[in-house]
């Protein structure tokens, strides 16, 4: 199993490498999910890629976020040098993002980051389909789900191990975006989960997740299948990188759990308030929440030993190498030197004269042959055959082994013969719709439903645990129902899903929000229309989307009314225009937690400020956290000029009359704004 370390500055790679990784992950420039780290450049990159290969350690770069169409220009750019510098994957989110990579660098290998909120097992396979050699688990699966998933998933599989836990699954966070305008999609996230919280007489750390360690389940993961065990941590010191990396690279190699002693050590490297292996063992509950104390203290005495095995140039731990050495009369001398992996480089030498006075042993051969000090080799083994009565001085065998080394770490950093081609143009895309989009609605609950409202929709958006609760023959005679599945499932509830949309003839269409939906929903005869957590952010995204079979999308709230405008619309695009937007998908529930359990009613998370954020119980006992306002447009026309072909009003909270006043505000009945609301980012962006 492979043990991926964090690489957030060129400290943290050493650090990471001299200290047992089999991999690091890094970021160039700004298309990361860690911006704020000291991310690699065009120069340093390069350098640091052959430093990783010279030690046999791979290299995989981030490119793990949602971009522009104005960026893709640059990102492909960067796709293009990461392929030549013979990095040995990249991670992406964006599905434009892997298209573009499919245009311009055809043979980088590519992996799914975790960031695309992959979870079960059919979202899994079709990455692989896709062409994604790994795919990156989201952090919340527990072992069971794991195992079923690297049993039959088809790509290599990739879990985090340790670390800081996001509350939400990661790729489906606002919650920064919608309060500051920092979106962790895009690498800035502010970490509003990291901050104080009410939920009745409830008040503490209660979005705060501790530290994952699934130290104790390494041979676990190896025997189930994982691929891949990575340590989070591009933001943390390069000490810490190095500290927790060697306590791993132990625990692999020795194929044990931690002593106690490395158990605290971890803990004393970085915690809050301990770890939790809560995910991975399926035990959700208030014990998974934590805070880093205040007055806590990096251990400086340790960590300055840990500086000691990377810092000027340490060696702590070097390549094996093995050599073979052939001398005979009348033959040119020659030595072969051989990685574990069977890479092998061979040279040649003068022919050996024979001897005057003293013949050359083999034990003075294997002494000069040894002497790989100041390289990153170490002699492994070595095969010596020596005819007797011969010599070669010792200049002739230090100037083979100098050589063959050479050669090898040659060898090491040659780059693999890759294929680059330019950004081919874009196909041209469909005029966008002109005029005011049609309107549509999505309902929480069957008491917002009416049929007024049913009437004055083209697409009506149930929730599709609803479908057994309301008339669907009434109100398929009014509008076009679209079931919409659940963000967040488990492979055991595909079955179910695509059950549930068989038994129901009225449906016209399915909403789809992760790429294991895809699967569910195909052959059923139904639209596939691409909901908010697909997270569509640039052009080449909607032509990916189309690809699949998709027919519509909606497009990120996450963009201003000027760049979907300027969205070439290879798909009829929606966005939503009202209501509540969810900020946070939860798999451990801040309302079971806090003992407030509300059965599927719900409940109210209350910040430092007193914004108070309506909580709505999801499938599977999980949480969705929505804003404290409703987004608001109705009263303003940019809403109208995007070249939308639908704008969605999006009922959570709402009462069936608070519903239909919302809806014939945006029919442009002239109402005035409702007293508290939010434009969203709809004018500001994100950064």
């Amino acid at each position: 199993m492979e043990l991926l370390s964090p690489a957030g500055s060129p400290e943290a790679l050493l650090a990471a490498v001299q200290n047992g990784a089999d991999a690091v992950y890094m970021g160039l420039g700004s298309f990361n999910a860690r911006r704020s780290a000291r991310n690699f450049t065009d120069d340093t990159f390069p350098q640091a890629v052959d430093y990783c290969h010279r030690h046999g350690v791979k290299v995989y770069l981030t490119l793990n976020t949602l971009l522009t169409d104005r960026e893709l220009p640059e990102a492909a750019e960067t796709l293009r040098k990461a392929s030549a510098w013979g990095v040995d994957a990249v991670l992406v989110q964006d599905w434009g993002l892997w298209l573009l990579a499919r245009q311009v660098a055809p043979d980088q290998p590519l992996h799914a980051s975790t960031q695309m909120s992959l979870h079960t097992l059919a979202g899994a396979r079709l990455a692989a389909e896709l062409g994604m050699e790994r795919v990156v688990l989201a952090r919340e699966l527990s072992a069971h789900d794991t195992e079923v998933i690297c049993r039959h998933c088809g790509a290599e599989v990739e879990v985090f191990g340790h670390g800081a836990l996001c509350m939400c699954y990661s790729g489906q966070c606002a919650m920064s975006a919608m309060i500051g305008g920092r979106s962790g999609n895009r690498g800035t996230c502010a970490q509003p989960c990291r901050l104080p919280y009410a939920l009745g007489e409830k008040h503490g750390y209660l979005l705060s997740l501790k530290d994952n360690n699934l130290s104790p389940y390494l041979r676990q993961m190896e025997e189930m299948g994982v691929a891949c065990l990575k340590i989070e941590g591009r933001m943390k010191r390069p000490e810490y990188v190095g500290a927790v990396t060697g306590i791993y690279r132990r625990l692999l190699d020795e194929k044990r759990p931690p002593s106690p002693a490395e158990s605290a050590q971890l803990e004393q490297a970085f915690s809050r308030s301990g770890f939790t292996d809560g995910y991975w063992t399926g035990k959700r509950g208030p014990q998974m929440f934590g805070m880093r104390p205040e007055n806590a203290r990096w251990p400086e005495d340790w960590f300055a030993q840990v500086r000691k095995t990377y810092e000027n140039g340490a060696e702590n731990r070097p390549v094996a190498v093995d050599f073979t050495c052939r001398i005979a009369a009348g033959a040119r001398a020659a030595m072969t030197a051989a990685l574990p992996d069977g890479r092998q480089v061979t040279v040649d030498g003068p022919v050996p004269e024979a001897a005057r006075s003293r013949s050359l042993t083999e034990e003075e051969l294997r002494t000069r042959l040894q002497k790989t000090g100041g390289t990153e080799f170490v002699c492994r083994r070595i095969d010596i055959s020596l005819e007797e009565g011969l010599m070669l001085s010792a200049g002739s065998i230090n100037a083979l082994r100098r050589e063959a080394l050479s050669r090898l770490r040659a060898l090491l950093t040659e780059k693999p013969p890759r294929r680059v081609f330019d950004t081919p143009a874009p196909p041209p895309a469909p005029a966008a719709c002109t005029g005011a989009p049609k309107l549509t609605a999505s309902v929480t609950y069957a008491h917002q439903l009416t049929p007024e409202l049913a009437k004055a929709v083209d697409y009506l958006y149930l929730p599709l645990a609803l479908l057994d609760a309301i008339d669907l023959e009434e109100y398929a005679g009014y509008t076009r129902l679209c079931a919409v599945l659940p963000r967040v499932f488990r492979t055991e509830d595909e079955a179910a899903f695509r059950k549930a949309l068989q038994s129901h003839p009225r449906l016209s269409a399915v909403a789809v929000s992760n790429l294991g939906h895809l699967p569910i929903a195909a052959g059923l005869g139904l639209e596939i229309r691409g909901d908010m957590g697909l997270n569509v952010f640039n052009s080449l995204s909607l032509l990916f989307l189309e690809e699949l079979g998709v027919t519509a999308a909606t497009v990120s709230p996450e963009l201003r009314h000027q760049q979907v405008r300027d969205l070439s619309k290879y798909l009829p695009c929606e966005a939503v225009v009202y209501g509540r937007l969810p900020l946070m998908i939860t798999e451990n529930c801040p309302l079971r937690c806090s003992g407030q359990c509300s059965h599927g009613t719900g409940g109210t998370l209350t910040d430092r400020t007193g914004a108070a954020f309506p909580l709505l119980c999801a499938h599977g006992c999980r949480s969705e956290i929505q804003n404290s306002k409703a987004l608001y447009l109705a009263d303003k026309p940019q809403w109208k000029e995007c070249g939308l072909a639908w704008a969605r009003l999006r009922f959570t909270t709402e009462t069936a009359e608070e519903a239909l006043d919302i809806l014939r505000r945006y029919q442009g009945e002239d109402f005035p704004a409702p007293a508290d609301f939010t434009r969203g980012l709809f004018y500001r962006g994100v950064e």
